[in-house]
């Protein structure tokens, strides 16, 4: 399977509102529900090529039992170099709200994560390049199509990252078990990026080191932490919540 192709009915439709699909297999005889008669129409519009293939074809692409009978071909990478999302950020209609991911692996926490981030209104996500999990199909479908409308930078020094984000006034908060303050203390209000730390280790040593913030989740049961992707996404909506108005507006922050 190549990083080229994504499948899942959502994220095929996203792509194509993104104009990033080349062209479309999609199986045969496949009964047309709402969203496959969307997709034909928008692959009609805009002018991307729909064969009609047997299963064995979108096997040929996509894990077995989750392509959806259907699978897309990318036009083109989906990534954009860091200067752009501070670019972004200078551009938002109000303060900054990023996601940084530190060697998060497993591809569906990293999918929700980003799915998370860009239904909170988030203006981009930086993740690290190596030890992460590539922005492949699954990523795609985890995010149910969020990938293609939620600016993702790869980096290979985060440090680096943390550094210019800092310097454009933003603030870091890392996430970890472990932090004394919680995360319910700290202003959110400010311009900031929530960092998320991958499975198992969380957060680097070198990376807690560098954030402004370390904060952690209240854990009343036995469990002692949290999934990564429940993490982050618990934590983006609490931004959401310290900023929303007190009139009870749920629009929240926005990228544009």
């Amino acid at each position: 399977m190549s990083g080229r192709w994504i499948w899942g009915r959502r994220p095929v439709l996203e792509a194509l509102r993104s104009h990033m699909v080349r062209s479309i297999l999609l199986s045969e005889g496949v009964r047309d529900a709402a969203i496959v008669t969307e997709i034909r129409r928008a692959a009609l519009e805009s002018g991307v090529e729909l064969h009609e293939v047997p299963d064995s074809e979108i096997e040929r692409h996509a894990p077995a039992h989750a392509a959806q009978s259907i699978v897309a071909e990318l036009r083109s990478a989906t990534t954009v170099p860091l200067n752009t999302i501070l670019e972004v950020v200078k551009k938002a209609n109000g303060p900054a709200l990023l996601l940084v991911t530190d060697e998060v692996q497993d591809p569906h926490n990293l999918g929700s994560l980003l799915r998370s981030a860009e239904s909170a209104g988030a203006q981009g996500a930086i993740v690290t390049e190596r030890r992460s999990a590539p922005l492949t199909g699954t990523v795609t479908k985890a995010s149910a199509g969020a990938l293609f409308h939620l600016p993702v930078a790869t980096v290979t020094n985060l440090i680096s990252a943390i550094s210019a984000l800092k310097d454009q006034g933003i603030w870091t908060v890392g996430l970890s078990e472990r932090a004394e303050q919680s995360l319910y203390g700290v202003d959110l209000t400010v311009p900031v990026a929530i960092v998320v730390g991958g499975e198992g280790r969380g957060l680097r040593r070198l990376t807690s080191a560098k954030v402004d913030i370390m904060a952690s989740l209240p854990m009343l049961g036995s469990i002692s932490s949290l999934n990564a992707s429940v993490a982050g996404a618990i934590a983006l909506y609490e931004v959401v919540r310290q900023r929303r108005p007190a009139t009870g507006d749920e629009t929240g922050p926005s990228r544009h």
